[in-house]
């Protein structure tokens, strides 16, 4: 890449950088949140500044001009910049024809797999189907945990139609999925799982769709094509338009995971990613046409089924702290304020009441970053007016290991 000297640089992509300590050295990591490309590559302070300066407007005099006043006049050679430029360039991380070729080919096979992968496999846990499955047999055993789950499904005496299980990674969150996943193993056994998840990277719909089964290393859930086919037929936006958001999103993925390793592959499943809404700060969810014609098609497939049918929302709560955008650290104090919070929220949720729980969350402008709003204010939605009551199983704070905390809650609805 020789780029024109009076031409500006193509602008870095949006992507996450943290700092790492490697023999003595503080580096910094770059990281593509949305997957296109799986290589995290580091760069030295000075050279992540100069990465930092490409923002489409900046030429090459522009960056040597901004390097020379952020580090004490110091010159930095026109060819160390173009070699950065380039590095950057040849892994993906800057927007530009090249990374469109990247994303348009990962776009397309993903788009023509029939099965999703799992994408967090060997990742976020281990793609051994026989340790897999010892890892997720140990969550309920842990101190604070339910206790071992019984060889076989006893007595059945109660009827869950609803659940809140957390999606934080397995290990930190491992007892919110095993006090929820325990419960649902003392409930009949769903034919179908209707899963909302958080789509942590947006969308252009409120809600996401996809036709593709979900593969695990403990086997494959296919999905239920018919009450696909329902909603979307009384819906005036196509859900699947950003179907891509479905490749690498975790959120749907560990719940698939938690019902194969309870049932095998005997439950089917309706994928549903949450994105944000666009609304006035005064507006419920449900005024929205797309998001209440959406759930009432949920609701309508539900009631109109002789299916026994589960409705999922894979949500954490809170997520506070520098991690997160914050100026603070965390300390005793703050978890307790957040607990607090949480707690006056997941009153709401217990009482199957959505536009409680949407007006305690955003009370405070959604201060505290709960990323579940919309799963759990869909679920609410759907199940009002038919379960009878929640119960909150487990509730949780875990920290984040680039400085901050994520809490979650298990709360499982009966009819």
């Amino acid at each position: 890449m020789a780029p024109d000297r009076e031409q500006p640089y193509p602008p870095l992509r949006n992507i996450e950088a943290f700092p790492i300590h490697h023999q003595g050295q503080t580096l910094i990591c770059l990281h593509d949140p949305l997957g296109y490309v799986p290589t995290e590559i580091t760069l030295s302070p000075a050279a992540f500044f100069i990465a930092a300066c490409l923002d489409g407007n900046h030429t090459l005099r522009d960056i040597q001009l901004e390097f020379a006043r952020e580090f004490q006049g110091a010159l930095i050679p026109s060819e160390e910049i173009e070699s950065i430029v380039n590095f950057l360039d040849e892994h993906g991380f800057l927007l530009n024809e090249r990374f469109q070729e990247i994303k348009d080919k990962v776009e397309k096979e993903f788009l023509q797999q029939k099965v999703r992968i799992a994408y967090h496999a060997g990742q976020s846990y281990s793609s051994a189907r026989h340790e897999l499955g010892a890892f997720l047999g140990s969550i309920f055993n842990r101190e604070g945990g339910p206790g071992p789950l019984p060889v076989q499904q006893e007595t059945i005496s109660l009827n869950i139609v609803g659940l809140v299980a957390p999606h934080i990674d397995f290990n930190r969150g491992a007892l919110g999925y095993a006090h929820a996943y325990y419960k649902l193993y003392q409930s009949q056994k769903p034919d179908t799982a209707i899963i909302f998840g958080v789509s942590h990277h947006g969308g252009e719909t409120p809600y996401i769709m996809t036709r593709k089964h979900f593969s695990t290393p403990l086997g494959t859930l296919l999905t239920n094509q018919e009450c696909i086919d329902f909603i979307t037929s009384r819906i005036n936006f196509n859900p699947f338009q950003s179907e891509i958001m479905h490749r690498m999103e975790h959120s749907i993925e560990f719940q698939v995971l938690m019902l194969n390793y309870l049932f095998g592959t005997d439950v089917k499943i309706v994928p549903i990613l949450c994105s944000s809404i666009e609304e006035e700060k005064t507006s419920l969810p449900i005024e929205i046409s797309q998001v209440k014609d959406f759930l009432n098609a949920c609701k309508e497939y539900i009631l109109q089924s002789d299916e026994r049918i589960l409705v999922i929302a894979g949500a954490d709560l809170a997520h506070v702290g520098r991690r997160f955008g914050d100026t603070f650290s965390i300390t005793p104090t703050i978890c307790e304020n957040v607990k607090i919070r949480d707690t006056e929220d997941l009153i709401f949720v217990t009482e199957i009441n959505p536009e409680g729980f949407y007006r305690s969350v955003n009370k405070d402008h959604n201060k505290r970053r709960v990323c579940g709003l919309f799963a759990v204010y869909s679920l609410l939605e759907i199940l009002k007016g038919t379960a009878s009551k929640g119960e909150l199983l487990y509730y949780g704070q875990a920290p984040d290991p680039l400085g901050g905390i994520v809490s979650f809650a298990s709360v499982a609805f009966y009819t």
